[in-house]
């Protein structure tokens, strides 16, 4: 396995983690009174936040799908 290869699979990894990180800060953000915020603008940081989460799901489905499943076809 070549060292781009391995690059490609651990961004890949690294994308889904972050996926689920983007997923509790909008949790966070919405559920918590830690801030002191109003409720309206807890929701209007929390909605992009999730809406990016759900846009980082499909991208990292791409990753690793292309870097875990579809490259070792190539290679033969």
């Amino acid at each position: 396995m070549n060292s781009s290869r391995m690059y490609d699979r651990i961004f890949a990894i690294f994308g889904t983690v972050m996926v689920f990180f983007y997923f509790g800060l909008a949790t966070f953000v919405l559920t918590t009174d830690i801030f002191r915020i109003d409720k309206a603008m807890r929701i209007l940081l929390a909605v992009p936040l999730y809406i990016y989460a759900i846009y980082r799901v499909f991208v990292s489905y791409e990753k690793i799908r292309d870097s875990f499943f579809r490259g070792d076809k190539e290679n033969e």
